[in-house]
């Protein structure tokens, strides 16, 4: 017996802690398996950037200055 396609769970978004307080500024990322997404939280059905886990490390392990 074969097993069809199974539903893929939607991604869990969070707000990035770097992302203006006025709500005009705010940026959702998601961990999914093949690395993370990134979207604009004004628009969650619009695009999303696609990263790979290594570029996301890279990302956040750098400091802002």
């Amino acid at each position: 017996m074969s097993v069809g396609p199974q539903p893929v769970p939607e991604p869990t978004w969070f707000k990035s802690s770097y992302s203006g307080g006025n709500a005009t500024e705010c940026v959702e990322a998601a961990f999914v398996p093949a690395g993370v997404w990134v979207r604009d939280s004004k628009v969650p059905d619009g695009a999303h950037v696609a990263v790979s886990a290594e570029a996301w490390c890279r990302f956040v392990g750098t400091s802002m200055q």
